[in-house]
């Protein structure tokens, strides 16, 4: 891909029509992804959009996270999505699916899901500290909200790691945030449903967007059938383990971006008088874990464990490399992940592409249009591009940085984007492709 220089007045466009797609999104209380087509609060879209507010909107970023913080369970668990007083018809499932008051520890308002994201929220509250114009409101707000992640982070290393290796499992695909990943074929291909486990049910995901860009229906049931199954076991996750999930993953962004919260949540401790030390250690028994158990040196990669069939998962998935943001590789691991990535499978420098598609693009399945299959997101984007700026990598970095410009310029703040001509795909005017844009302009004006 070839880097063209980036005319001053059109960045300053770029700039306010990001800020532009925040405002339009925002709620009062919160800011959605996307209007229509996902119209309440979710968990990690909430964290990227708070770093794109805390360069120059740092109350907008304080709220974000009350709003999330709001809806966390008892146990700590930080929900997936927050539901607000009114109902939408744009999407399912709605709270009265869910129906989280089954569990003793979920909260009667707001009501939420019962399932969870990737726990990157110390992260993005060390990125406010670090970026927000008012030091000192930022320093009491992360007191404020300190002892809530550090209940999530226990929630996450007491109930989600049975076996006490420092890694946590996922029983949903939306867990992961990789919702229709290439990660998950295997495990789905073998769960055969009975007509009478798939209750009725209404996709509403394809009425705003191409049903061609979405999830099969077979891949739905099969999302909604683990919903019931955490759903009918109250939430409770000795039972959920008990009757043998169908669904445990070892996932290797879910427990990277835990890797990389403890360590910035130890930071944050030393800065506001806290002991860094119990997250220090978690960090480090979590890297341990990831290079010990997840690495997949034939592949060149990290991969996910399928706990239930006890080996890991054969999917190469730009995820495979974001351990790089937690510093989790060592040299040698780094250069052959390096050696990989810089190949045309996942948009070599040299190629006419955007990087970085998200599934290898020589693989059967690989779509430059689906849902998780083959698109560039932004967030991955950001992901890899903070991992490589630690090892050096610095002309990837400047790929990196021009694609998450060029695709915002060309084809607007959509949810994801064709790596091959920069087509926007899935939802329009979506706030943490904004926001994280925002973030890359506020970086290179620094």
């Amino acid at each position: 891909m070839k880097i063209t220089a980036q005319n001053p007045e059109k960045i300053k466009i770029l700039m306010r029509e990001a800020k532009n797609v925040l405002d339009r999104n925002w709620t009062g209380s919160f800011t959605r992804p996307a209007e229509g087509q996902y119209p309440y609060q979710w968990s990690w879209d909430s964290v990227f959009i708070a770093m794109g507010y805390s360069h120059y909107n740092q109350e907008r970023a304080e709220q974000e996270y009350r709003h999330l913080l709001s809806g966390q369970w008892k146990n700590g668990m930080i929900p997936q999505i927050n539901f607000s007083d009114k109902k939408s018809e744009s999407y399912f499932p709605g709270p009265d699916f869910w129906q989280v008051e089954k569990s003793e520890h979920a909260p009667k308002h707001p009501k939420t899901s019962g399932i969870c994201q990737p726990p990157i929220h110390a992260v993005g509250l060390l990125h406010l500290l670090k970026h927000a114009p008012d030091r000192e409101r930022a320093l009491n707000f992360c007191k404020e909200i300190f002892p809530k992640l550090e209940a999530w982070h226990q929630y996450l290393y007491r109930e989600r790691d049975p076996f006490d290796e420092g890694l946590a499992y996922i029983r949903h695909p939306w867990e992961s945030g990789q919702d229709n990943s290439p990660i998950w074929n295997e495990v789905l291909n073998a769960l055969i449903l009975e007509p009478d486990q798939i209750p009725y049910y209404v996709r509403k995901d394809i009425r705003l967007i191409d049903p061609s860009e979405r999830p099969t229906d077979d891949d739905y049931d099969k999302f909604v059938y683990l919903l019931l199954f955490s759903r009918e076991r109250n939430y409770n996750e000795e039972r959920i383990l008990k009757d043998d999930c169908p669904f445990l993953m070892q996932d290797v962004l879910f427990n990277t971006l835990l890797c990389k919260a403890n360590q910035d949540l130890a930071e944050i401790a030393g800065i506001i008088g806290k002991d860094p030390t119990p997250f220090l250690n978690w960090a480090k028994k979590t890297t341990t874990s990831i290079n010990n158990k997840l690495w997949y040196d034939q592949e060149a990669m990290y991969a996910d464990y399928d706990l239930r069939a006890d080996k890991k998962v054969q999917a190469r998935v730009l995820s495979g490399f974001i351990p790089l943001y937690a510093g989790i590789p060592d040299e040698i691991k780094k250069n052959k992940i390096f050696n990989y990535l810089n190949t045309h499978c996942f948009c070599q420098m040299t190629d006419e592409c955007f990087p970085a598609p998200t599934f290898d693009r020589s693989r059967d399945g690989y779509s430059s249009r689906l849902y998780w299959r083959g698109p560039v997101w932004i967030n991955m984007n950001w992901l890899l591009k903070k991992g490589l700026e630690q090892y050096g990598f610095e002309d990837y970095v400047a790929q990196l940085n021009h694609s998450i410009m060029e695709l915002t310029q060309k084809s607007g703040f959509r949810e994801y984007y064709d790596t091959d001509d920069g087509k926007g795909y899935g939802a329009d005017n979506f706030s943490w492709t904004a926001s994280l844009l925002i973030d890359v302009l506020y970086d290179k004006k620094a």
